[in-house]
């Protein structure tokens, strides 16, 4: 007879009781060791505070000693999430509700159309290609192929002219480094031509090449953590080394600046951006049929103008927030550029205007109304403006392409209403389906929503909320509260199969749409950035205090989430309020806030951050930084740290250091474990395989450290 421990038999015994919905059950406590981890002395003085770094060793995360430290955390972490009952059933559940078709917009290129698919559980989307929309599928590139772990990712550039050659961009283990290589559309082969140390950069032709963006080679060991300095423009040739590509554009006397440059439609123009970081850049141009330089178009850097097409004779549409916080779309003429002198095509309007594309020769006016889509066809000029009437409120994409085309592609998604793409018919403005998502789940069983909440300072936030249809409101909902809250960028709804698994259970997934996003304009934004970013921790522990007074759930029942800036929030709130959360899950999170900036491209976050250098922006840094505010003997929400040792955007270093001191700190009995996932960066590119793993990981520690009864049985 097989022996069957004394945890075993407790848990048994728990689920064979049959507890009403919400009831709370009382998981056994998983005892966990953690591992020693040493401390320097290290201090830094910053202005004349002295602030102490001991793990400041867990920065260098190629040395032996440091990838040890990661193997033990990891046999800590996984030790403890193999001791959840039901960790195995929740993987299989979200396998089952993975495993279909995916499919991308298709992307035309003269008489072809490309397009991803994953059949359902491959690692990585196959590209397919076809002649024309009736053509029969072929496999272009499957990179699943490419290695034996689905770590490798392949994306799509930009194409030649003459619809010959496509540029395509292979990443590796999740890293922002890429190498670009070049297909042939007819043959399917690949060509010789390889252009390494790429990063943040697209593939925009001219004549038999294209521009494109990269670093110098980094030295040996220093590839993942070393400053991104010296982003620069060349042009390669097709048939040539990269030893041989023109430069086009550098700044040596400002080595920090990202530069990015594009050809018009028409090819007549070459458009250069450069940019100090991630808000603000100066636009440049040149004319390709003359000798000279480029000739600046927007001085730079506290504004954002992007060119959307060039009329002719030197007339360029424009996007911009230039007097225009929520955006306008103006005519500039490069021979008369002064603002006095611009023409609006589209005026500022209550609504922000996200974006304009073009295509068949028409503008696509693309607005969001409350953190959801709105899209308008019209003229060049602005005239005959028309609404396409999209399925709901949700998010919208695509309805971009030369003016040659006249049927267009766009998708649309909301919380509950799986991505579908649609044919968009320019001529008769007619939407037909091209593709429907087919899931093993009933959308009508759910109900999404939006509410507004009041934030510290008495500013009204949107916040959106999904869960089952007829749920009670008696405060014992398992509910994750998600957000990001920085860099202008707005969160608006979209599908998960993973928060199914969430809702399933009883559980509520909450999005709030914090200040320091684009939601409502740069108003917004620059309410959430620099010396006012408290207030973007403010408006999510605002959400947090909503959902509980109004009964969705209870601080025992309630996690918070976010990755990325996302993780700099979950850490941010969970050392200012540590009681108002059960779960905590900072993914790959900015948590170092004096040193993020020697890191990688972490320098072009200073824009929005500020930096330690500076004695003004050191002191709010220092008040929030994550790392700096844990303070020993605080019980802290149980927690799970997630990042990946390959992570090049947010280095590793952020979640080793915080595990560590967090581990040292906290005197409650929540679990602190770190989970470091192998050959994976920070989110993209990362293969099925760990997508699943990783998603049944954090919702076991969730249902398990909020006493949440699972359906699912093995």
């Amino acid at each position: 007879m097989k022996k069957i421990s004394n945890y075993a038999v407790i848990v048994a015994m728990l689920f064979a009781c049959s507890a009403p919905e919400n009831e709370t059950v009382k998981f056994p406590k998983i005892d966990v060791k953690y591992p020693q981890t040493k401390k320097v002395d290290q201090t830094d003085n910053y202005h004349g505070t002295q602030v102490a770094d001991p793990y400041r060793w867990l920065e260098v995360d190629t040395a032996r000693e440091v990838m040890e430290w990661v193997d033990l955390e990891n046999k800590t972490t996984f030790d403890y999430l193999d001791k959840i009952p039901f960790r195995d059933a929740i993987k299989k559940r979200y396998t089952e509700l993975f495993d279909y078709p995916k499919l991308s917009s298709p992307r035309k290129i003269g008489e072809y159309y490309l397009f991803y698919k994953n059949d359902g559980l491959q690692n990585q989307a196959v590209i397919y290609i076809q002649k024309g929309l009736s053509g029969e599928p072929e496999v272009f590139i499957n990179p699943n192929t490419l290695s034996s772990d689905g770590t490798v990712s392949i994306s799509l550039l930009g194409n030649s002219k003459d619809n010959k050659y496509l540029a395509i961009s292979r990443a590796e283990a999740g890293s922002d480094w890429n190498q670009i290589r070049v297909m042939d559309l007819e043959t399917k082969k690949e060509l010789p031509d390889q252009l390494d140390w790429v990063k943040f950069s697209g593939a925009s032709w001219f004549q038999d090449g294209f521009y494109y963006s990269r670093y110098p080679e980094p030295s040996e060991g220093t590839e993942l953590s070393n400053q991104n300095l010296y982003h620069t423009v060349y042009y390669h040739k097709i048939g040539t080394k990269q030893s041989q590509d023109i430069l086009v554009y550098e700044d040596r006397e400002h080595p920090k600046m990202n530069h990015n440059a594009g050809v018009t439609e028409d090819e007549k123009y070459l458009v250069l951006s450069a940019s100090p970081g991630t808000d603000g850049y100066a636009t440049y141009v040149k004319d390709l049929s003359k000798k000279g330089d480029f000739q600046l178009l927007f001085e730079g850097y506290k504004n954002k103008s992007s060119i959307v097409h060039h009329l002719g004779n030197g007339k360029f549409l424009v996007h911009t927030d230039i007097d225009a916080p929520k955006y306008r779309l103006v005519e500039v003429d490069i021979n008369n550029p002064e603002k006095s002198h611009w023409k609006d095509i589209i005026a500022e309007s209550e609504n922000l205007l996200d974006g304009v594309s073009t295509g068949g020769g028409k503008l696509f006016a693309l607005y969001q109304q409350d953190a959801t889509n709105r899209i308008y066809q019209s003229e060049y000029d602005g005239s005959d403006s028309k609404e396409i009437k999209l399925p709901g409120l949700g998010s919208t994409g695509g309805l971009g392409g030369r003016e040659s085309e006249s049927v267009l592609f766009y998708s649309f998604t909301s919380f509950i209403f799986p991505p579908t793409i649609f044919t968009y018919n320019i001529e008769t403005g007619i939407s037909e389906v091209f593709y429907k998502t087919e899931l093993k789940f009933n959308p009508d069983d759910y109900m999404e929503k939006q509410v507004f909440f009041t934030s510290k300072d008495g500013t009204r936030v949107p916040m959106f909320l999904v869960h089952k249809k007829g749920l009670e409101l008696n405060g014992k909902n398992p509910t994750e509260l998600y957000a990001y809250g920085g860099f202008n960028i707005s969160l608006t709804p979209s599908f998960s199969t993973s928060r199914i698994i969430l809702m399933e259970n009883g559980g509520i997934f909450a999005l709030a749409n914090l200040r320091g996003g684009g939601e409502y304009g740069e108003d917004w934004h620059r309410a959430g950035m620099l010396e006012k970013k408290q207030n973007v921790f403010d408006d999510f522990i605002a959400a947090a205090e909503y959902l509980i007074s109004e009964k969705y759930t209870s601080s025992e029942k309630l996690a918070i989430s976010g990755g990325s800036n996302g993780g700099l929030l979950v850490g941010a709130c969970m050392t200012q309020r540590p009681e108002l959360y059960k779960v905590a899950f900072p993914a790959v999170g900015v948590l170092d806030m004096l040193r993020y900036q020697l890191f990688t491209i972490g320098r072009a976050w200073a824009v929005e951050y500020g930096a330690s250098e500076n004695p003004d922006q050191f002191k709010y840094l220092y008040a929030y930084s994550p790392l700096h505010n844990l303070k020993d003997g605080t019980a802290y929400p149980a927690t799970m740290i997630t990042t990946a040792d390959h992570d090049d955007r947010v280095v590793p270093a952020h979640s080793f250091k915080f595990a560590a001191r967090l581990q040292e700190a906290n005197s409650g009995d929540n679990p602190v474990l770190i989970r470091i996932d192998k050959r994976a960066g920070h989110g993209a590119g990362k293969p099925t395989s760990k997508i699943i793993e990783e998603q049944a990981d954090k919702w076991s520690f969730f249902f398990y450290n909020t006493n949440t009864e699972v359906i699912y049985k093995e």
